[in-house]
């Protein structure tokens, strides 16, 4: 998309705040005006609209504004499709990845318990939800009322935190350490250090493969993105 605005401004509305180009709303792709729900998203926003298009002579794409697609998501489908978004995130607690342990190595296996456990103990205690722990990967069942309190951790967050969660949880695989960054226990990158942590493991062992490497930095980046949504939206 060739860039057809010079100024991006934020705006003060009932709805919360909006963000003009040459004194136009942002409207998501249903045509509604984009409401952002804290100044300081809306600045972020509106920057990253000012910025999109600089270093490419005009040319943008949504690629550069990542924090308007993620208020999109949540204005546009989330909220209109808050129960069922709800659950999909909430059935990554029943294969958490903090409660699959590796049998081997020792070093591994330490680290592990060392590094994942404090997270489930912190579940326990914060969200009252007390997860089983197995080693290997057969699957092991979750106590029933475990996934109704991380269900009911997930169902109390605004579709703007849920967006946010939508990217978080599947790319670490684990629903309590999105929820330990949602509610500001951990930061998103120490969360993604704790997700990764088998495969850093591996590296040290037997060093980068190039496609893996790729899909780390990808996965680093869209989690960079989510945790600074998170961020912006405020209390």
């Amino acid at each position: 998309m060739k860039r057809f605005w010079d100024q991006a401004s934020v705006v003060a509305e009932p709805c919360g705040y909006t963000v003009t180009l040459d004194g136009k709303p942002l409207r998501v792709p249903e045509g509604g005006v984009l409401c952002l729900p804290s100044a300081a998203l809306a600045e972020a926003v509106a920057a990253e609209w000012q910025a999109a298009g600089g270093a490419r002579d005009g040319e943008m794409t949504m690629a550069d504004v990542p924090l308007t697609r993620l208020a999109g998501t949540a204005q546009e489908r989330i909220a209109q499709n808050r129960d069922a978004v709800v659950q999909e995130l909430a059935r990554y607690g029943g294969s958490d990845l903090l409660c699959y342990r590796a049998p081997h190595p020792t070093a591994l296996v330490e680290m592990q318990a060392q590094l994942w456990q404090p997270w489930l103990d912190w579940s326990a205690q914060r969200l009252g939800a007390a997860l089983l722990v197995t080693e290997g990967i057969a699957h092991v069942t979750q106590p029933v009322e475990a996934l109704a309190a991380l269900e009911a951790a997930v169902a109390a967050l605004d579709p703007y935190r849920l967006a946010a969660l939508g990217i978080l949880v599947p790319s670490y695989g684990s629903l309590v350490l999105a929820l330990a960054v949602a509610h500001d226990a951990m930061s998103c990158e120490a969360a993604f250090e704790l997700a990764t942590l088998d495969e850093r493991f591996q590296v040290e062992q037997w060093g980068w493969d190039r496609e893996a490497q790729d899909r780390m930095h990808r996965l680093a980046a869209d989690v960079a993105d989510a945790g600074r949504f998170l961020a912006l939206c405020g209390g």
